[in-house]
């Protein structure tokens, strides 16, 4: 117990030492500002005179003079930064206090006894936690800054003695008296009471204060100048950060700018990351993330920091990541979003679409001048062909320097940087009018350094690149292209949206205020036209407080802010002597550490660090994989010549005895989903599509070789064809007992476990084909799907019905109220539609004289997606001449239960019920047929009826929580009615028939009552499975009513049907009395099996990742 309590007093004295220096520094800053407010306000020198004295005899000497109050300002920043040099001159001005209050003691000034004691405090103080101390400064400082400070009060002394000579007051001349004066005050009055009669004027006073205060913190900053940092690559630096780079360096897209030669660079002790910088301002400078492993970013930051701390900089990272602030974040670092980076993905890249309308008018105006496009690796140019380009880019800047630190390499050209690409842009005569350089991203990406073009490019040329970038980079293996960065974009971006708060607005109004300048705006803008993914970018710092310093660093570093010096102002700019920056001596070498790269990688290195990249499992497979073909093994062979499936095995024998054999050999092929070894024998289970069987090969029937390499070579999931003879195990399973084997598909990735397969539903969705192998739930769903197809189509081939395809692509989007697809073709420069449905073409054929048509096949509407809906679905559709909707109901009754025998060898469809378990239903037999106003009548509980007043039918609406629009018409309150209150509660198949005639635009008017449609839905568990109608064939009416929802369309209805013409017109050559039906194929199969949309389509529509 006392160990943990000595430990815990340690712990506590080490963190109340760390807090000496900023104790110190506070009090000095406090004391700093008395002194000022006392010098610079005279009532209130004068009112807290007492203090004064009283300060002066028991603590710290504090008179009222600016000199002084700079002195101590200084000191106590030196503190804060812990430096060295400012412990020391603590410590001989406490001994300097001490001595003269040890003096005044003697002589019997008895109240300078507290201050004696409580600066023998201070300094024991200081001495014990000295260690805390640990910044030093520039070599021969303390020699400088007494130079300086004697310099300077010198000049100092010498202006005053001219003032006072000048305007004398009462000060009287002779004996040097006015020398004396002016040096007394220039050095703070240090010598007290009347040093000379008289006075001058007071504001001499004050100036000569004010001229030994410059002269002390020109000596002060002198003294206290932090270290510079020599901003250069040594030895074998580079050579290390680009090893770095080259295994890790997809991870920053900023990354390969750590190679620029004016950074320093300090490794983690393991040499497998690093941090690069450049000191300017006393700030040390990292730029984007550190280069190397994860695992060694800490110990590189917390190097780096040492490093800042032990010289007193100021850290701070520009343009960090997420992860990497995270990073820093853990090491102690504030964060604070900066911007974001504009990042594109090649193969998602598309100029089509409304809100690239502006890029894409860009790209073709530059097209139409007949520019041209070429993307190459730097390796690639000519050295003359280089100079060309460093030449114009150059010629094109338009700043006299290059800019740029964190997202610029500030060496185009360089024979080092072949990877690089350049894109070039030229004109119709050949003449380069644009170019942009980009750096490597690792092996797939590239970020961009430089972009120029010529004044006199047609405007646009920037998009036409990047679009032209976009097209051919994923030739040169990129899939990720990082444009510029923008600082503040989502001040840009949310502080113009409507409701913005007024602070966000007024950020947005200084930003563009400040754009006029900086192009901070135009910046973002530039990126957002190509719709990319943003990106956060971090300004990372340790101390608030110094974020305006940080952001003076920053832009002297990036150029935007230039600070010339006094010898570059004389013109005697030579270079100065800087402090070499950590050598790499002790760290592992690259050999080491495996990063050894003489020259770019070859394949055999590629494809290694390809596999490094895989997951374990994957990794072993491809190792697998290269050993057999190695050893001459085909592992993908053409063609099997197998004699029988895995069912037809099990049909032919389904009850062997156990140890039975047939004599009879086979030939089979299958996944290998299971194995079990158990030495001298290896059981397998193989499965094809119509089944799974048991093989076994055993040493001394297979032969050892045959059974060991088989336990070698094959994992699960592998494809394998086997010969061998049919019986049965000692347990009695039908075994195939392996002569011989051979490898015909590897699998290099794991399966799912066999038992409970693919357990994540939206995995089954997006891998199909795995749920496939393991589940045979999912391959009862497909063949049942499969089954009721071609069941309905063989029902309708043995009526009579002969199948045609119809254009999927239309100009006119009609035959149904959706809204559909639109696309562009252009070869002819035309819109185009998704089909809707394939109604209208039908039709045209019924027109020439076909009596029974059908189509089955895919159709497209832009609606939600729910376990009912998918964007694109199997439409079902048929008719037939001289007939009416009631044998059209016959018939898709016929069908449907003909689908349902064919599926599952009885007429009936299953239904999940409250608990999850599927439920058998029969639908044998005639189904129930209801006219639409009878089965709302019945849910109501009151007659409705087409003679039923509308403001009766809303009131009754209102009544059962019915929502209507106050622009529905009756039909379209009739149609809402009957969707909430009857279809949506319908159990078993009913048909529902004679709908209102104005939400029926096809179909012909009932021919007892003008205002109802000859038009039934089949609906069953809520769902619609079909519609029929006695096609409208009066070419006059079907005019009238497509021209009213054709208005609807001008009017903005995406639902709503154009005007077709073709179709009308086809109509005009008559039409014989005709009934169509249609069918939803993805619902039949819904109500068959149970399932929802997603599970019976063998791929339906899924985000993408």
């Amino acid at each position: 117990m006392s160990t943990v309590q000595d430990q815990d007093q340690l712990t506590g004295w080490r963190r109340f030492r760390r807090r000496v220096p900023n104790g110190f520094a506070i009090i000095f800053s406090m004391l700093g500002l008395f002194c000022a407010l006392t010098a610079l306000i005279g009532p209130l020198r004068r009112g807290l005179h007492p203090v004064i004295y009283w300060l002066d005899t028991l603590t710290f000497p504090v008179p009222p003079n600016l000199a002084y109050a700079v002195l101590l300002f200084l000191l106590a920043a030196a503190l804060t930064a812990r430096k060295r040099v400012a412990l020391w001159c603590l410590v001989a001005y406490m001994v300097l206090v001490i001595l003269a209050d040890a003096l005044f003691l003697a002589t019997g000034y008895w109240e300078f006894a507290f201050s004696l004691v409580l600066c023998g405090g201070v300094l024991v103080l200081l001495l014990v936690s000295h260690r805390e101390f640990y910044a030093i400064t520039r070599r021969g400082a303390f020699l400088r800054a007494i130079g300086v400070l004697i310099g300077g009060l010198a000049v100092a002394v010498l202006i005053g003695w001219g003032l006072v000579t000048l305007t004398p007051g009462t000060l009287e001349a002779g004996g040097g008296n006015r020398l004396l004066w002016a040096a007394n005050r220039v050095c703070g009055g240090l010598v007290g009471g009347r040093l000379v009669e008289g006075h001058p004027p007071h504001w001499t006073n004050f100036l000569l204060g004010l001229l030994g205060a410059l002269a002390l913190l020109n000596a002060a900053l002198t003294l206290f100048r932090s270290q510079r940092m020599e901003a250069a690559l040594h030895g074998d630096e580079e050579d290390r950060i680009r090893a770095l780079l080259e295994r890790y360096g997809s991870q920053d897209s900023l990354g390969y700018f750590a190679s620029r030669r004016d950074k320093a660079v300090v490794f983690s002790p393991s040499g497998k990351a690093a941090v690069t910088y450049r000191v300017e301002a006393g700030v040390c400078l990292a730029s984007g993330d550190p280069v190397g492993d994860r695992e060694a970013w800490p110990q590189a930051i917390e190097a780096w920091l040492e490093v800042a701390g032990r010289y007193g900089w100021q850290p701070a990272v520009m343009g960090a990541s997420e992860n990497g602030a995270k990073a820093f974040a853990r090491c102690g670092l504030g964060a604070l979003q900066l911007g974001d980076e504009a990042i594109l993905h090649v193969k998602d890249f598309d100029l089509d679409g409304r809100e690239m309308r502006v890029t894409r008018q860009a790209v073709n105006r530059v097209e139409r001048t007949g520019a041209t496009f070429r993307l190459r690796r730097h390796s690639a140019l000519t050295d003359e062909e280089m100079q060309e380009v460093i030449h114009r880019a150059d010629a094109w800047r338009d700043t006299e320097t290059e800019r740029g630190f964190s997202m610029a390499l500030d060496r185009l050209g360089d024979p080092e940087d072949g990877d690089c690409l350049l894109a070039e842009a030229y004109d119709g005569d050949g003449n380069m009018i644009a170019l942009l350089s980009f750096v490597p991203w690792g092996k797939d990406g590239i970020s961009l350094d430089v972009m120029r073009r010529d004044r006199t490019a047609p405007n646009g040329v920037m998009e036409f690149m990047v679009a032209r970038l976009c097209a051919q980079a994923g030739a040169m293996g990129v899939r990720r292209i990082s444009l510029n960065f923008a600082v503040f974009r989502s001040a840009f971006e949310e502080g113009a949206r409507i409701g913005a708060g007024p602070v966000l607005k007024f950020w947005r109004r200084l930003l563009l205020f400040f754009s006029k300048w900086w192009q901070l705006e135009a910046l973002y803008r530039s990126n957002a036209k190509y719709n990319p993914e943003w990106y956060p970018r971090f300004l990372c710092y340790a101390d608030a407080g110094a974020l305006a310093r940080i952001g003076l660093a920053s832009g002297i570093a990036e150029g935007f802010v230039a600070v010339p010096s006094l010898g570059t102002l004389w013109g005697k700019g030579h270079k100065k002597r800087l402090l070499a920056p950590a050598s790499t001596a002790g760290l592992p070498s690259l050999d080491e550490l495996g990063l050894v790269q003489t020259g770019p990688a070859t394949e055999e290195e590629r494809h290694e660090q390809e596999l490094a990249a895989l997951p374990e499992q994957v990794r072993v497979r491809h190792r697998k994989l290269e050993r057999l073909r190695e050893a001459g093994t085909d592992p993908y062979p053409v063609g099997v010549q197998r004699t029988h499936t895995l069912g037809e095995v099990r049909g032919e024998f389904p009850d062997l005895k156990a140890g039975a054999r047939t004599g009879k050999s086979v030939t089979l092929a299958g996944r290998v989903l299971l194995t079990r070894d158990h030495g001298g024998v290896l059981f397998a289970v193989l499965r094809d599509w119509s089944g799974d069987l048991q093989i076994a090969l055993t040493r001394d029937g297979s032969g050892a070789a045959l059974l060991d390499s088989f336990g070698s070579d094959i994992d699960l999931g592998d494809h394998v064809e086997v010969e061998g003879e049919i019986g049965a195990s000692d347990r009695g399973e039908l075994t195939v007992f392996v002569t011989t084997w051979r490898l015909t598909a590897k699998c290099l990735r794991p399966l799912p476990d066999k038992r409970r397969g693919l357990s994540d539903p939206e995995a089954k969705v997006r891998q199909r084909y795995v749920d496939l192998v393991v589940s045979t739930d999912a391959r009862d769903n497909l063949r049942a799907r499969s089954t009721a197809v071609q069941a309905l189509r063989q029902g309708l081939i043995d009526r009579g019905y002969l199948e045609v395809e119809t254009p999927m692509l239309q100009q006119i989007h009609g035959g149904a109220n959706a809204r559909p697809f639109q696309t562009h073709i252009n070869a002819y420069d035309l819109d185009l539609y998704l089909r809707i449905a394939p109604e209208l073409y039908l039709k045209r054929l019924c027109v020439g004289g076909m009596e029974k048509v059908f189509e089955m096949g895919r159709t497209f509407r832009n609606e939600g997606i729910s376990y009912k809906h998918n964007p694109e679905f199997t439409m079902l559709e048929a008719y037939q001449a001289f007939a009416d909707y009631d044998v059209m109901l016959d018939l898709t009754r016929e069908l449907i239960q003909g689908a349902a025998v064919a599926a599952f060898g009885s007429a009936t469809a299953r239904k999940a019920d409250e608990h999850g378990r599927l439920v058998e239903h029969d639908i044998s037999g005639i189904w129930p047929v209801k006219t639409v106003y009878g089965a709302i009548s019945e849910a109501l509980g009151e007659e409705v009826d087409a003679d039923t007043n509308p403001e009766v039918l809303r009131r009754l609406c209102a009544k059962s929580g019915v929502p209507v629009k106050p622009e529905n018409g009756r039909g379209d309150i009739v149609l809402e009615m009957y969707e909430r209150l009857v279809e949506e509660k319908t159990t078993l198949p009913t048909f529902y028939k004679d709908f209102p005639t104005d939400v029926s635009p096809l179909t012909r008017q009932h021919r007892r009552d003008p205002r109802l449609a000859e038009r039934w839905d089949l609906v069953a568990f809520g769902t619609e499975l079909g519609t029929a109608y006695s096609e409208l064939t009066d070419p006059v009416e079907q005019r009238r009513r497509l021209t009213a929802q054709s208005l609807l369309a001008a009017g903005g209805d995406p639902e709503a049907m154009e005007l077709d013409e073709d179709f009308l017109q086809a109509l005009e050559y008559a039409m014989p009395p005709t009934g169509g039906l249609g069918i939803g194929v993805d619902r039949l199969v819904m109500f068959l099996t149970g399932l929802s949309i997603r599970e019976t389509l063998p791929f339906p529509l899924v985000r993408r990742r």
